[in-house]
């Protein structure tokens, strides 16, 4: 398949335009604008959710053996798919459609100067992709057996037995929903690497690029070199299930350590596949709300880059009391604790991107201040894990649990709701209402605190995770009101969100309309109408300066846009 040229897709458009059904204009759509909002609604509707699966085991954990409203009380194996499948939807189903697929389609080639996707039905087909797979998870709860339960790593023997869960349907359509889910992530990522190497307007360098389209096409990558691996471990581990195979089993002669080196081999560098349009997410709007060029550009991508090489390097940290050889635990420590040299670079660039900025508080700038502040809270702690000797006390217990949701939770909600705020109004030529938005950033930040705080306490205190009934063990018993606490606490957080789906809705209708370029920036996407036609931009653009023009002296205003 050839990429299309810009010429040749604009006259494609221009016809197709003209005959496009209900069907094809919004459902079996082409274009990219749309196909990142079906990305985006899909994994904001696939959070409801996760979500309700968080609450009703923190429910069981916080109150054992009442009933969970909506389903009545939940047994042990209920405890297991449940949390299993929390963490399976949230990471594949909710951050890498919403940050990876769902901005970076809707973005990409705005922000490049293109008119669409190099391949815009290979685009339309990954979506579709996606779809399909989100009906197999959702169908496996209702297979006798219920869902997957062996944990979201599905680590064998557990995973690699049906008859240790009692699982059989459900493990299986777990394994086929990830794999479609990676099948349709792999089509996009090829749609982003290619449209941003032959399809960037002209003038257009790779150092005129925002730092946003670097991180999708880095991620991209990173995703395209990691996956491979736990594909082939994927399909060992179903044949161990259908066939008999005992790749993992002892029994059989196979290891178990071996799933969880394919795994983590893609696993670590899942958690900057996720990270990285976040952090790109922030790139643009930093300089924006600050009216500041954004400090360390070129930093910025070596580092990613280094960060990316060494993501690699770094899987076994996740094995230091799984049986692995004691002599790596050395080596994956220092890689482990220096692949945070490039972030705190990063961050660094962030900060003084702000340092004496003129910075206006819109709900979009908060959004993303409270990613960059909660972030480095599970960055910090995120180094006690990487120290091997830390780390055989603190492993599988509640302060993982809280490192964890410390780093994923800013990456995926607070990053993403920072990019919604900032890109709603080009993605539908309406404003979100601001006050609203406030309410919204505020309760949601603070109550993330009252959940995950106490969990750091208890994991200190020794309290393991994948406990159904923590009241069963007497030297938890002490700590139970701190479940009490993080179980409230999510209850106003979810409370948090019905703000923003009442602000989504309304604005989408009778939101204050949206010009152009609304925030007064300078990268290609604030050039096109709002919201951008087919073809995206009314001329052909050429490009001439950089990204982060701000401030500049001698000049009226205190921006210049890209083609200016």
């Amino acid at each position: 398949m050839r990429p299309i040229t810009k010429n040749g897709l604009k006259r494609r458009q221009k016809l197709d335009h003209a005959k496009e059904s209900f069907w094809r204009r919004y459902v079996f759509s082409v274009d990219h604008k749309m196909i990142g909002k079906q990305y985006l609604i899909t994994g904001l509707l696939m959070t409801l959710v996760g979500g309700f699966l968080a609450f009703s085991f923190r429910h069981q954990l916080a109150w054992p053996g009442e009933s969970v409203p909506l389903i009545g009380p939940i047994g042990p194996d209920q405890y297991n798919a449940f949390v299993t499948m929390h963490g399976t939807i949230m990471v594949f189903w909710v951050a890498m459609p919403i940050l990876l697929s769902g901005f970076g389609n809707f973005l990409l080639p705005l922000m490049v100067g293109a008119p669409d996707m190099a391949f815009p039905r290979l685009n339309g087909m990954s979506y579709w992709v996606f779809f399909l797979s989100t009906v197999v998870l959702i169908a496996s709860f209702f297979v006798p057996g219920g869902a997957a339960s062996g944990g979201w790593t599905s680590y064998p023997p557990l995973s690699a037995e049906p008859g240790y869960t009692g699982v059989f349907w459900g493990g299986h359509l777990w394994i086929l929903a990830v794999a479609l889910e990676f099948t349709s992530m792999l089509m996009g990522g090829i749609n982003f690497l290619t449209t941003t190497i032959s399809m960037r307007a002209k003038g257009m360098s790779f150092f005129r690029l925002p730092i946003f389209v670097w991180m999708i096409n880095i991620a991209s990558l990173l995703f395209l070199f990691s996956v491979g691996p736990l594909i082939a471990g994927a399909l060992m581990l179903l044949a161990d299930r259908l066939l008999g195979t005992g790749f993992y089993l002892p029994a059989s002669g196979g290891d178990p350590l071996l799933f969880q080196h394919l795994f983590w081999f893609f696993g670590h560098p899942e958690v900057y596949v996720l990270l990285l349009p976040s952090l790109g997410i922030l790139a643009e709007i930093f300089p924006v709300f600050s009216r500041k060029p954004l400090f360390g550009y070129k930093a910025i991508i070596y580092s990613t880059i280094v960060a990316g090489i060494l993501s690699f390097l770094v899987w076994a940290h996740h094995q230091f009391i799984s049986g692995i050889d004691p002599r790596l635990a050395a080596p994956f420590s220092v890689t482990t604790i220096l692949i945070s040299v490039p972030f705190a670079i990063m961050l660094f660039a962030f900060i003084a991107t702000l340092w004496r900025g003129s910075i206006q508080f819109s709900t979009g700038m908060l959004f993303a201040l409270g990613m960059i502040a909660e972030f480095m809270v599970g960055g910090v702690t995120g180094i006690f894990n990487g120290s091997s000797a830390a780390d055989i006390y603190l492993h599988d217990t509640y302060f993982v649990v809280a490192h964890f949701h410390f780093t994923l939770f800013p990456v995926t909600f607070l990053g993403a709701f920072a990019g919604i705020y900032y890109w709603f109004p080009k993605m539908v030529g309406r404003f979100l209402n601001e006050t609203w938005g406030k309410v919204h950033f505020w309760v949601t930040t603070l109550s993330f605190n009252v959940v995950f705080l106490p969990m750091f306490v208890m994991g200190l205190a020794g309290h393991q995770r994948r406990i159904f009934d923590p009241t069963l063990f007497d030297y938890l018993q002490k700590h139970q009101y701190l479940h009490v606490i993080a179980t409230i606490g999510m209850m106003v957080m979810f409370a948090g969100q019905i703000p923003f789906v009442i602000n989504f809705v309304v604005s989408l209708f009778r939101g204050r309309r949206a010009d152009r370029n609304p925030w007064s920036a300078a990268t290609l996407e604030w050039v096109a109408p709002s919201p951008p036609g087919h073809g995206n931009f009314d001329t052909e653009l050429r490009v001439v300066r950089g990204p982060y023009e701000y401030s500049l002296p001698g000049q009226q205003k205190d921006w210049l846009g890209q083609t200016e």
